[in-house]
């Protein structure tokens, strides 16, 4: 099988899924807030080192990223809050500690919080092992959040072959790393069938800004462009269409309009809502239950 976790299936020969909440197009805006460590190579990097050679500590790349949880993340808390727009933060435990007001300021705005690692970085290879801090970054955020972290994306998508498995096992409900589909599935791991939550690689400011390094404008048109074609093929069923934001890219004075343009558009169309990752998995699950063998 090319793909051991979710069968193969085409998505035209899936059954329908039924509306939610009367929406047929389901927004899930997924904001990723990160703690990148001062004292480690940076994840990624917006201007190159001298001469190539990388720096530690990398002050121009870390204050990239700074700068979007003072100033950036204010302004999607204020774009979402104006709106009345419900949204999901795929959220390092270690901001916790590393920036607690925006963590109170994203619990008080009522986000949901996805499991994101405990820092930006690959979360296999660690010291204590793979199961040992997913469980720590699980708890840690139930604990400050006061619920359980039902949802997990993994830094960089990057997983280990047991990564669902571990997951599932310590009781998450969904994970957003396996970009198959515009439709939820049910996926194996060895405890059970997880939800495999559509998640999205091309209207994801990350792909567009950081690596394709598109002008700005270039995200609100691929999210026009797709809205078009969903609001055609969600008359067959229902669909996710979601939205991968960071607070250092899309806003930035230069570009915090076109996240508000992309919101405002959006909310014009009739077919659209907006949903946290829990509301989705619970919908999927409520319409597909989970088979007893995948």
């Amino acid at each position: 099988m090319s793909n051991p976790r979710i069968p193969y299936q085409l998505s035209s020969e899936r059954a329908p899924l039924p509306p939610l909440h009367g929406k047929r197009i389901l927004v899930h805006l997924v904001v990723n807030v990160e703690h990148w460590q001062f004292d480690q190579p940076m994840p990624r990097t917006i201007i190159t080192p001298p001469h190539g050679r990388e720096t530690v500590p990398d002050v121009p790349n870390f204050s990239w990223a700074d700068y979007g949880m003072r100033a950036g993340l204010p302004r999607i808390i204020e774009a979402f809050g104006r709106r009345d727009l419900p949204a999901s933060t795929s959220f390092n435990a270690g901001v916790i500690d590393a920036y607690p007001q925006a963590a109170i300021a994203m619990r008080d705005a009522g986000w949901e919080f996805i499991g994101h690692g405990m820092h930006q970085k690959a979360i296999n290879h660690v010291e204590g092992g793979e199961e040992a801090l997913i469980r720590a970054c699980l708890n840690k955020i139930a604990d400050f959040t006061g619920r359980p972290t039902r949802g997990w994306l993994s830094p960089g998508l990057r997983e280990s072959v047991d990564t669902p498995d571990i997951l599932k096992r310590l009781g998450v409900d969904y994970l957003c790393d396996w970009v198959v589909d515009d439709r939820p599935s049910w996926m194996r791991t060895s405890s059970g069938p997880m939800i495999a939550m559509p998640y999205n690689l091309e209207i994801n400011d990350s792909i567009v800004y950081a690596i394709e390094r598109h002008a700005t404008g270039e995200m609100a048109r691929r999210l026009e462009f797709t809205l078009r074609r969903f609001e055609r093929e969600c008359r067959d069923s229902a669909i996710v269409l979601a939205i991968g934001l960071h607070p250092h890219l899309i806003s930035v004075p230069h570009r915090i309009h076109e996240l508000e343009h992309m919101l405002d558009l959006l909310t014009a169309s009739s077919d659209v809502g907006f949903f946290t990752g829990s509301a989705l998995a619970d919908w999927y699950a409520g319409a597909v239950p989970p088979p007893e063998v995948l």
